[in-house]
């Protein structure tokens, strides 16, 4: 039996994002397999449903709110005494620059802080389970420039697919300090990139791209969400050596980009996303 096909019945496993595209047919294929799925999501409606379909759980968590990620993390210890992988899939991108009821940037928040806290509010519980973390990364880090100082910014200029890539850079930073961070402890965590993938991250891209990438016509170009939720199943049930890795979507890639291998960065972020999620 393959890795990727094995039985996961008696495992509990987290995947937020999980409303649709990527996240809802990772949950989808976790649940067949026996694993008892908690679904989170922003919507209602399409959590209910994913869930539901699934034979999961939904729980509800808009990742531009700090509240709500505390509120999540609590349902979740009190509802589960394990966690076997926590998948960080939520993310999205906007055309503007977009200050949260936090005071934080907002593809920041919801890419980058909200699965740090989210993460660390689970982390005694994901140590003792000897969980999988696994954090949907981007290949747009390749071109991303990561600036502590301005990255989170309410303020100035902006730049749509700019603020994306930092974000994804810091998914890998972040899953670097934390592999460092619970060296030996049995946790393992990694990051990957799903592909070119038709989802609605694109929802709010320029001249009504969202559409059209969803749409037929964009079959030779993307793949569709339940491809790009292959590398997330596979990472999360693979016996292989991963920890602290990213991946391109199933190799293992040596970052190109020199901040996302530098560690004095990674350890800075995970100070300054400590301060600004409290």
């Amino acid at each position: 039996m393959a890795v990727q096909d094995q039985d996961l019945t008696g495992k509990s496993i987290v995947v937020t994002g999980a409303s649709s595209g990527i996240g809802a047919a990772a949950a989808a294929t976790f649940a067949a397999r026996g694993a008892t799925v908690a679904v989170v999501g922003r919507s209602p409606e399409r959590t209910a449903e994913v869930a539901a379909k699934a034979g999961a759980e939904p729980f509800l968590a808009d990742f531009a709110r700090f509240d709500e990620v505390r509120r999540l993390a609590e349902q979740l210890l009190d509802r589960y005494s394990h966690i076997d992988v926590l998948a960080n899939n939520a993310g999205g991108s906007w055309p503007k620059r977009t200050p949260t009821d936090d005071g934080n940037e907002l593809t920041f928040q919801v890419n980058h802080l909200s699965p740090f806290l989210l993460t660390t509010l689970l982390l005694d519980r994901l140590v003792r389970s000897r969980a999988r973390v696994i954090n949907t990364a981007s290949v747009t880090y390749r071109m991303a420039r990561l600036n502590l100082d301005t990255v989170n910014a309410t303020t100035g200029s902006f730049n749509q697919m700019g603020a994306y890539a930092a974000s994804k850079l810091a998914n890998i930073l972040f899953t670097r300090e934390l592999a460092r961070r619970t060296a030996g402890t049995g946790l393992v965590t990694a990051a990957f990139h799903p592909g070119a993938v038709a989802t609605h991250v694109y929802d709010r891209a320029p001249l009504g791209l969202g559409w059209l990438i969803r749409s037929p016509l964009s079959k030779p170009f993307f793949i569709r969400p339940e491809k790009g939720s292959e590398p997330l199943v596979h990472l999360a049930t693979t016996a292989d050596d991963i920890n602290g890795q990213y991946f391109h979507q199933f190799k293992l890639e040596p970052p190109s980009n020199k901040q996302a291998v530098d560690a004095a960065l990674a350890q800075q972020l995970w100070e300054m996303s400590e301060r600004v999620t409290g």
